[in-house]
């Protein structure tokens, strides 16, 4: 059916549904409005009601306003921030900062004295190793961690990789959120250990505005407080290379321990190197390292080696100490541990523990009194 527009016209024969009679037709007079007058009582009524509406209106609007000028916001649920560089994420510093314990903002370097990454891996021997230490060295919660970085300006972290199987990822995630003292670095678990220390270097160097930047193992014992003393001395020399300094032959043999795949280009004896257990690096040679382009840096098989192949090619300067790798405690040993003895034939954990229960490891003073008195 065809619709019609309310604009348009038709005739009235189509509108009306009765013919007008003559009469209706006739032209009528102009209907004139008349009032009475005096206002009724009713019309009083709804003036007065009217006026009081608007009163209450008014005074209804005055307190809004009054209101929500006094009305105190309600607390926000503090932001979670999390401190990466790239995939690597700092769950310390992440944690203070959601509980407001700390004025952190993303972009901030942190200024201490070093920054020490005690690295470590999945499993339950490790998990077994960072819980001995968390019981004697190693700062059990964000507060210890934080006590002891202002005490000695030295920052504690576990270093550790991410991990492909999302069960034993979701076992360290629960760690972390316990302890919150890990620093997941951008590597996954088939990254080689060269790779694996620059990618700590990298996330480090970024995260912190540091002096020094020290590599621990979780298998050794250690004392913050003249580790702390070591790297506080004044050197003449800014780009300097500290740890236990070593050589040895370059086994060429595929069937031998400690094969060396680049054998050919390193000759039959290593150059000076520190052992791989506890090093510290000057920020000059970790900035260098960190700034410098992955596949620019030539990868040999371990670590330690690769790590004193960089070092070469720098201005740098090699400090040997030997108290930095005692096999027992003495009055002036900074960290404890005998690889040739103990080596996958004991109990790194309860080692430890022992070492810590004995008067010359854990509560002899910092330096030797004769040390003190000059």
């Amino acid at each position: 059916m065809p619709l019609h527009h309310p604009k348009h016209r038709h005739h009235d024969d189509d509108l009306l549904p009765y013919r007008r009679s003559d009469d209706e037709a006739k032209p009528r007079r102009p209907y004139t409005p008349t009032f009475p007058s005096s206002p009724s009582s009713a019309n009083r009524r709804l003036l007065f009601f009217a006026v009081a509406c608007l009163v209450l209106a008014a005074a209804s609007f005055a307190f809004a306003v009054s209101t929500s000028r006094n009305r105190q916001p309600l607390p926000q649920p503090p932001p979670t921030v999390a401190f990466r560089c790239g995939r690597a994420e700092d769950s310390l510093r992440s944690f203070l900062a959601a509980s407001s314990h700390g004025n952190f903002s993303a972009g901030d370097r942190e200024k201490v004295l070093a920054v020490v990454g005690v690295h470590t891996e999945h499993g339950n021997f490790s998990a077994a190793r960072r819980a001995a230490l968390r019981a004697t060295w190693f700062p059990p919660n964000p507060e210890g961690i934080v006590s002891l970085e202002h005490g000695t300006g030295l920052s504690f972290r576990f270093v550790t990789r991410r991990l492909k199987d999302k069960d034993k990822m979701e076992d360290l995630r629960k760690e972390a959120d316990t302890y919150h003292d890990f620093l997941f670095i951008d590597a996954d678990e088939d990254t080689k250990p060269p790779q694996k220390m620059l990618a700590f270097f990298k996330a480090a160097y970024h995260m912190f505005n540091a002096e020094f930047y020290v590599k621990a193992n979780d298998d050794i014992y250690l004392r913050p407080d003249r580790l702390a003393a070591l790297l506080a001395k004044e050197r003449p020399q800014h780009k300097t290379y500290i740890g236990c300094m070593k050589k040895g032959p370059v086994v060429n043999d595929p069937n031998m321990k400690w094969y060396e795949s680049s054998w050919e280009l390193l000759g039959n004896e290593y150059f000076m190197h520190a052992s791989g257990s506890l090093y510290a690096l000057s920020s000059e040679v970790v900035e260098a390292l960190a700034t410098a382009k992955s596949d620019s840096l030539r990868m040999f098989d371990y670590e330690d080696v690769t790590i004193g192949a960089w070092i070469l090619a720098m201005n740098v300067k090699h400090e040997d100490n030997r108290a930095m790798c005692d096999s027992m405690c003495t009055p002036t040993s900074i960290a404890v541990w005998d690889s040739k003895k103990c080596s996958g034939t004991c109990n790194i954990a309860d080692k430890i523990k022992q070492l810590h229960n004995t008067t010359v490891c854990s509560k002899s003073p910092t330096l030797p009194p004769e040390v003190e008195e000059e």
